[in-house]
């Protein structure tokens, strides 16, 4: 069974037991995480949502914080002496996928809209016969 997750504005296509490294998540090594967006469903019966499958998480171990490779960003104008070097290292998390929940809560959620719809029907039945019980009311004086 695997998985498509969306974590740091990427999408990864993880199975349990793989490791790898995305934008930094908040913990220290040994944490758990568990990430709930969660694109996709593959295996025998694939779910997709729209845009993520309900009640579907993914759980994982941060193995190391890490930074990236420095990035040089270096802007030049010739013939004005203008240069200027900058360095960034991105804040990197190393995380091994331990285990994939695929819990859909759709149908649950089904059969939840249903009574509130019938709790809807009932007060509107209650509001049209009160009316007609005041017009009885004055047939009787």
């Amino acid at each position: 069974m695997y998985a498509v997750i969306k974590t740091g504005g990427k999408q990864y296509k993880v199975s349990e037991g793989d490791t790898l490294t995305v934008e930094k998540l908040d913990g220290d090594a040994g944490a758990k995480v568990s990430l709930s967006d969660v694109l996709g469903l593959g295996g025998d019966k694939p779910q997709f949502g729209a845009p993520l499958v309900d009640g579907a998480s993914v759980d994982a171990e941060i193995i190391e914080q890490t930074r990236g490779d420095k990035v040089i960003a270096f802007k030049k104008k010739r013939r004005h002496n203008y240069r200027r070097k900058i360095g960034h290292r991105q804040m990197l998390t190393k995380i091994r996928i331990t285990g994939i929940n695929a819990s859909g809560k759709k149908a649950a959620a089904k059969k939840e809209d249903a009574p509130a719809a019938e709790k809807k029907a009932a007060d509107a039945t209650p509001a049209a016969k009160k009316p007609a019980a005041k017009k009885t009311a004055k047939k009787e004086d």
